[in-house]
């Protein structure tokens, strides 16, 4: 177990792939808690949970771990378990009601209690919510088709009234992201922040100057778009995944053929409803159409998949792939597990045409940025780039050619956003960064 100091502000922030805790003291210093597991210091918590049932011949609730613990469970045993992803994406989703696991019904609420237990079972001396001011950070918009902001707050402010943290403030993501960011700016300056995370792309922009001695921060304007990595990843398992599980395949029907329904690769497509399928309508009827097929074999591969839970083993393979056309032009993609083996050349050319559209959104929404804030491109000074998808040469390209190659710079794209969290509980008025809503 790691240890965590003594903390006067906590940032939490919970993403859809990763999350990551920091702590500020009253002497201004912050840091991020890091975990122990297998030899390794982490700064990040993997946003994962693996449910499971001992063995006792007696009826109990399921057993859960997070983050790596989750992980290693799930690889070493990979049967009699429920392994969930992303689960994040299901938090502004008025479709998402509960799922069962185990017998137990859980809530998108119960799920992040669940989660946030796993990781502050993990810290020795875990921070006290109630005996500190906390920062939790959230989208400028959450991912889903059709986002309920208010229903999303409502079930992040129940899961940490049960833990203690009722009193806490929540705050955009990519605020946090640029106070992390303005601790080493010298001058005044007009500040973008993208961070991209595995559910939304979120853009603020603030005016930083220094007055007195001290850093003063004024937030312009604030936009975001549920389109981030998971899209892209989506976009992969889309062309070179489905198609092998029988995407566009028909089925036979009191004597006639029909095209099989798009929604079951669209599930397969994203990760969060990948993770819940196992226990679905969806998946049960799957069956019966795999079972009236005029090729079975695609989806009952497909099936296979669902059955043996290598959603995550897929994520990997997909998101590796991904990661690897950020330095290289092709990519030879493989994933085989059991008895699934799906091989393909990926293309950097054609992952840019693949989403091409997604890239479209994401600067419509920096643009709706800059029109809240009231400035045109040529007013920001810097541009911040954070998270995992800030790598993908296209996604790179866009801000260069918006901005000017010479305003991009990174952000540490795991940490930066928590830290940022926690600087801002220390400020005087840390209510006046507090998100509406």
């Amino acid at each position: 177990m790691s240890s965590a100091p003594r903390a006067a502000s906590i940032g939490i922030d919970v993403g859809t792939s990763n999350t990551v805790v920091a702590v500020a003291s009253a002497d201004g210093r912050v840091e991020t808690i890091r975990f122990a597991h297998g030899g390794d210091s982490l700064s990040v918590y993997a946003s994962t949970l693996c449910f499971w049932q001992e063995r006792t011949g007696v009826a109990q609730p399921p057993r859960v771990e997070g983050g790596p613990w989750a992980i290693e469970h799930f690889l070493e045993e990979r049967t009699g378990l429920r392994f969930i992803q992303s689960f994040k994406t299901f938090a502004a989703s008025r479709a998402f009601q509960s799922t069962m696991i185990f017998g137990q019904r859980f809530r998108f609420e119960d799920l992040l209690v669940a989660f946030l237990q796993t990781l502050t079972g993990h810290i020795a001396e875990s921070p006290d919510l109630s005996a500190a001011r906390v920062v939790v950070g959230r989208p400028v918009c959450f991912a889903g088709a059709s986002p309920d902001d208010a229903l999303a707050m409502q079930r992040y402010r129940d899961a940490f009234a049960r833990l203690g943290g009722g009193h806490a403030r929540y705050v955009y993501e990519p605020v946090g992201a640029a106070f992390s960011f303005a601790r080493d700016l010298e001058s005044d300056a007009v500040v973008l922040v993208a961070d991209f995370g595995g559910g939304t792309s979120d853009f603020s922009i603030l005016r930083f100057s220094r007055v007195g001695g001290g850093l003063r921060a004024e937030p312009l304007g604030h936009a975001g778009v549920g389109v981030a990595g998971d899209t892209f990843d989506s976009r992969i398992v889309d062309r070179v995944i489905s198609p092998r599980l029988g995407k566009g395949s028909s089925y036979r029907s009191f004597g006639k053929v029909l095209p099989l329904p798009a929604h079951y690769h669209a599930s397969l497509a994203r990760w969060n409803e990948l993770a819940l399928m196992k226990g679905s309508a969806d998946f049960r009827e799957l069956r019966k159409l795999a079972r009236a097929a005029l090729d079975p074999s695609p989806l009952d591969d497909f099936i296979q998949l669902v059955e043996d839970d290598l959603g995550f083993p897929l994520y990997r393979s997909v998101s590796a792939a991904k990661v690897a056309l950020s330095a290289q032009d092709a990519v030879e993609f493989r994933f085989a597990e059991r008895e699934l083996d799906i091989r393909s050349t990926i293309t950097r050319a054609d992952f840019d045409t693949w989403i091409d559209d997604d890239l479209a959104r994401i600067m419509d929404s920096v643009d709706q940025a800059l029109a809240s804030a009231g400035i045109a491109p040529g007013d920001v000074d810097k541009v911040v780039l954070t998270g995992g998808t800030s790598f993908v040469p296209a996604v790179r390209r866009l801000f260069a050619d918006r901005f000017g190659g010479e305003k991009l710079t990174s952000a540490d794209h795991f940490e930066s956003i928590a830290q940022g969290l926690a600087l801002i509980g220390m400020t005087e008025d840390p209510d006046q960064w507090a998100a509406a809503g």
